[in-house]
């Protein structure tokens, strides 16, 4: 006569229970892992149709440095003071010679006295990835705290801004190579978890970051998005709003939502640790954005 432990019968009903995943999801989770596994990086990759629910998980709940997806809460902290009446997209700021900041964007090329509406430093942080827009916007919000503070209550703890361009540029300076800079990873541009990026697009999609309206004019600043050689690449059929940010070759992330009439799916490809060449990354993260759009297309 068998002795059955207490517990044990409920516990394998209840597991029974569950439903398994989609055998299409799952294949689609294989495939992304295949493609992972071309390009030697560490990676944490995060997706949820907002339809269905159907969701991929990859190392996603492990907060990697964000480079400049961490200018999408800066965005959202804009928006809420804006929403707030603290100033508008119209004001107005005007550019000093200190303001400039190297790297991307183009504010840094022109002279100083040109003038800018909040409207169009956002847009510029969001399509070109500019620098010296995003320090302005810092500037504008109250600096880091603002932004952070945002996103705890919002729950997306693992969300965290770490300062300005400016001082991440002033610390690449100072260390000994950009390899080593990376490696030891003291001064990141910002840090999330693949899954807590992928909430905070969620609220946006959904209409639920500051307002529907200020979710929207979020949303077609990052439709603008110039640098389309990641997640859009080899799309069709959906729109794709999002954002990169990268220290080539070691980062290189991009995140977004792949937008059709049908299907609205939030996807986050962040990437560390890659010491190959920068393009075939890119690629890598190009076939993993066509295999999520070609799945959620049927």
């Amino acid at each position: 006569m068998r002795t059955l432990i207490p517990g044990l019968t409920l516990l394998a009903v209840s597991l029974a229970a569950q439903p398994a995943p989609p055998a299409g999801l799952k294949r689609l989770e294989s495939n992304i892992e295949r493609i992972t596994r071309s390009a030697n990086a560490r990676w944490g990759i995060y997706l949820k149709c907002l339809e269905t629910g159907e969701e991929i998980s990859l190392n996603a709940a492990q907060p990697m440095d964000t480079m400049s997806v961490i200018k999408i809460p800066l965005m959202v902290e804009a928006f809420r003071q804006i929403e707030e009446g603290r100033y508008a997209l119209t004001d107005r700021v005007s550019l000093k010679e200190s303001d400039k900041r190297p790297g991307t964007g183009i504010i840094r090329s022109l002279d100083a006295g040109a003038s800018f509406t909040v409207k169009d430093l956002l847009t510029l942080m969001n399509i070109v990835s500019d620098n010296t827009a995003t320090d302005l916007l810092f500037d504008k919000v109250g600096g880091v705290e603002p932004v952070n503070r945002l996103m705890q209550t919002w729950g997306l703890a693992s969300i965290r801004a770490t300062g300005p361009t400016s001082v991440w540029f002033a610390a690449l300076r100072a260390a000994p190579s950009p390899q080593q800079f990376h490696q030891e990873g003291k001064t990141p541009f910002g840090m999330s978890s693949p899954q807590d990026m992928g909430r905070l697009l969620e609220r946006i999609a959904t209409g639920q970051a500051v307002s529907r309206k200020a979710s929207e004019q979020m949303l077609e600043m990052m439709r603008g998005q110039v640098y389309n050689t990641r997640l859009p690449k080899y799309v069709t059929g959906f729109r794709v709003p999002h954002k990169t940010g990268d220290f080539l070759p070691y980062i290189g992330n991009d995140v977004g939502v792949l937008e059709s009439p049908a299907r609205r799916v939030v996807i986050c490809v962040f990437t560390a640790e890659h010491l190959g060449v920068g393009p075939y990354l890119e690629d890598s993260i190009a076939r993993i954005g066509e295999l999520v759009a070609n799945y959620f297309a049927r």
